[in-house]
């Protein structure tokens, strides 16, 4: 009987199966660790995330310079169709202030559940336990649990996450069996990873404490949230929208108090200052916390004393820093399987037959539900395309 073959049990894996058994494809699901969705259950342990509702255009610009190839996925299945799919899951959804939108039970274990049992019920033929090592003529190959083992599928569908959190599946070594078919691969790079500071002992005390209400630049790229003081540098989501500027070497910069201007920061400071210290006096007129204070002080020594001057620092304090952390440690990747090697389905143009979705693509977007969503997105659009590239190929008519 003729089948399609997914390998990867990650999100975009679970939807490019999805996709094709809906399109009345029998589907083989090949996972190398011994159970699907374990990323998606990591991201879920902090509230999951599933996408962001804002109006398309503004969730278009979230990836970048990727954003015009994924525009037809995103128009497909985007904030919208991720509501609406994981409310047919029966889990009811609420977004936040910012427009996030998570499920009512704020995890992911019970989506998973629910998904995986339509799945199943679908027909799906889960294997774990089953690592892909490539190809050998038709047949597809792995390592398994009982020994090497081999399909021959009419289509495929990878879907094996970018180069971070090894432990979590996504090991990134996929790579070097597309670079020897002759595929093109943009190296791995670190995206929504935290940043390197060698602090002094000054800072110590306020490890754990998060930074506030600031912005952040770096290069051309801005970003407004928070930041946590840790021992190995600086975390947190309002930092990680800067990592492609930041790993590139460019300058971090914080504006302390982005709510108010350089002119009513400077006009504050030329209050009396009197027998009060200037970190007092900071304080009393910024009410600016411990943990703003204690990076201002670390980064700013001896800090002016003209208004102006300190105004100017606090607007734009900059933080010396040695790139972002190592690579397996960045909640995602940038880098993977240019769109110039795919055609506009996601196949592979050097391996006929062969479609790729998730993260093993190039591309890269924030935290915030741009990257699940994304993630869903292509593997959505990979599995509907290899259903009628299976249809064409064993002259069946797609179901409609």
């Amino acid at each position: 009987m003729s089948f399609a073959l997914v390998v990867g049990g990650g999100p975009a894996g679970l939807m490019a199966a999805e996709a094709l058994l809906t399109r009345g494809v029998p589907v083989v699901l090949a996972e190398a660790k011994p159970s699907v969705g374990r990323k998606f259950l990591m991201a879920g342990k902090s509230g999951l995330n599933l996408t962001k509702i804002e109006p398309a255009e503004r969730f278009h610009a979230a990836y970048g310079s990727s954003a015009e190839a994924l525009r037809p996925m995103l128009d497909a299945f985007g904030p919208e169709q991720v509501k609406a799919w994981t409310e047919a899951l029966g889990q009811k959804t609420f977004a936040g202030s910012t427009g996030r939108l998570f499920p009512t039970a704020m995890k992911a274990s019970p989506l998973l559940r629910a998904w995986l049992a339509r799945l199943d019920a679908a027909g799906l033929d889960r294997r774990t336990r089953w690592r892909w090592t490539g190809w050998d003529g038709d047949a597809t190959t792995f390592d398994t649990a009982d020994g090497a083992m081999s399909l021959t599928p009419a289509v495929t569908v990878l879907a094996l996450g970018g180069a971070s959190w090894a432990r979590l599946g996504s090991d990134g070594l996929w790579a070097g069996i597309l670079s020897g078919s002759g595929v093109g691969l943009a190296p791995f790079q670190p995206s929504n990873a935290g940043l390197r500071v060698s602090w002094s002992g000054h800072m110590h005390p306020h490890f754990g404490t998060p930074l506030k209400a600031i912005a952040l630049r770096a290069g051309p790229l801005a970003s407004r949230g928070e930041a946590m003081l840790s021992a190995r540098g600086l975390e947190g989501g309002g930092l990680y929208p800067l990592t492609p500027a930041l790993r590139d070497g460019a300058a971090l910069e914080i504006d302390l108090l982005p709510d108010l201007s350089l002119d009513e920061v400077a006009r504050r400071l030329s209050r009396p200052q009197g027998k009060q210290s200037l970190t007092a006096h900071l304080r009393k007129t910024l009410k600016l916390t411990p943990p703003a204070l204690a990076l201002l002080q670390e980064c700013a020594r001896p800090l002016p004393r003209d208004p102006a001057a300190l105004a100017g620092v606090i607007k734009a304090l900059a933080v010396p820093h040695e790139g972002p952390r190592p690579m397996d440690e960045a909640i995602s990747t940038a880098g993977g399987v240019p769109f110039a090697e795919l055609d506009a389905g996601l196949m592979l143009r050097r391996k006929p037959g062969v479609f790729c979705g998730g993260e093993m693509l190039d591309w890269e977007a924030p935290t915030g539900g741009y990257l699940l969503t994304a993630c869903m997105a292509t593997g959505s659009w990979a599995g509907r395309h290899a259903a009628d590239h299976f249809h064409r190929k064993t002259s069946r008519s797609p179901e409609p």
